[in-house]
């Protein structure tokens, strides 16, 4: 099963629903928070390509975006594929 990573921050109401839906799929993941974290805004920023918003969310280097495409992908029943 590939890595789950989900960049994150405080209050963020996204940031809250994309875990719950990882949660909901028993997707375990690597919550990293870009308030906290030293460097790790930069880090998200570079690998999602310039993209700033919360939450940034990856499977192993694949830049999914964020909780309006994960749902898509939950939508489309296609997530648990993506992840193998």
């Amino acid at each position: 099963m590939k890595k789950v990573t989900v960049y994150m921050g405080p209050s963020c109401s996204f940031c809250d629903a994309a875990k719950r839906l990882l949660i909901r799929n028993n997707i375990s993941y690597e919550e990293i928070n870009i308030a906290t974290e030293e460097g790790k805004m930069e880090e998200m920023i570079n690998k999602s390509k310039g993209k700033r918003t919360i939450p940034q969310i990856f499977f192993d280097s694949h830049h999914v975006g964020g909780y309006l495409e994960l749902r898509e992908i939950e939508k489309k029943g296609t997530l648990l594929n993506l992840l193998k």
